[in-house]
């Protein structure tokens, strides 16, 4: 395997975690163990292989449309919520860091390791990683509504080295999804992938150091 000098991360559930859903239908009179359920099942929907083969993530309009059908799950028990969870959840200024990503991110940069970021998203994420300060530590953002073109298909890896200057074979993909990010394997990228943990807890970040 040649060195590895460079590193693609996806966004959500791998360097940033969502606002909490659950919690939403909570402060709007939902029993709390029924937003939670509710909560997982359309979370574990949205992950399926049929809704990603939906390519929501080409345009906003097709990505309000997606999530907003996935939301009604919750509209028998609170009409009109869909919307609400929309701009609570899926404006994704509205993410957090999880705590290694501000650990990590500084960790490889001062090491001479590029960094990119490679998402199925709608909307620019500079905004988001400029609002921690960790924007200077991203070399390239590449985005799925730019390039047309969504996880996994292998042409958004390829474009997301080609940002960052790195060759495939030398750059590692670090994500939290076989479906969308498992397609960096097809693309010649060596790739890491990080099982579920509780927003706000340690992501398990320092795995990637240790292959630096």
């Amino acid at each position: 395997m040649a060195q590895l000098t460079a590193v693609l991360f996806d966004f959500g559930d791998t360097l940033f975690y969502s606002p909490d859903g659950a919690g939403l239908m909570v402060e709007e009179g939902l029993a709390p163990d029924l937003a939670d359920r509710l909560w997982r099942e359309i979370w574990a929907s949205a992950r399926s292989a049929a809704e990603l083969a939906r390519q929501r993530d080409v345009s906003p309009e097709r990505h309000r449309e997606a999530w907003t059908r996935l939301f009604a799950r919750a509209e028998p028990h609170l009409p009109g919520v869909s919307e609400r969870l929309y701009e609570r959840v899926m404006v994704t200024d509205n993410w957090t860091p999880f705590p290694d990503s501000e650990r990590t991110l500084p960790w490889l940069k001062e090491r001479g390791v590029r960094v990119g970021v490679v998402s199925n998203v709608t909307s620019d994420l500079r905004p988001a990683f400029a609002r921690h300060g960790l924007d200077a530590f991203v070399d390239s953002f590449t985005h799925s509504f730019e390039q047309r073109v969504e996880k996994p298909d292998p042409r958004i890896f390829l474009a997301a080295c080609e940002a960052l200057g790195s060759r495939p074979a030398e750059t590692l993909m670090v994500g939290d999804s076989h479906l969308a990010d498992g397609g960096a394997v097809e693309a010649g990228l060596t790739t890491l992938l990080l099982p579920p943990v509780s927003r706000g807890t340690e992501r398990g970040l320092d795995l990637v150091t240790k292959l630096f």
